[in-house]
């Protein structure tokens, strides 16, 4: 699963928001276990998957990325 993961830190094109949902989806289902939640744990595993992603966002934002000449 883990292998598929793809760098989303990029000089020529931002990360798409529809990429950060995906990674972090990614993410969450490997840590949790769960491929889709119970309804009782989907309330949480959504939220994490949303924090993850903004937090993902401002990791990319926040970071100083050289251009190759």
């Amino acid at each position: 699963m883990c292998r598929s993961i793809k760098t989303l830190r990029r000089v020529d094109e931002p990360a798409t928001d529809e990429e950060l949902h995906a990674a972090a989806l990614q993410f969450v289902r490997k840590i949790s276990g769960y491929r889709k939640p119970s309804r009782v744990n989907e309330q949480a595993f959504n939220s994490a998957v949303h924090e993850i992603a903004l937090s993902s966002r401002a990791l990319l934002e926040s970071l100083t990325v050289r251009k190759l000449s």
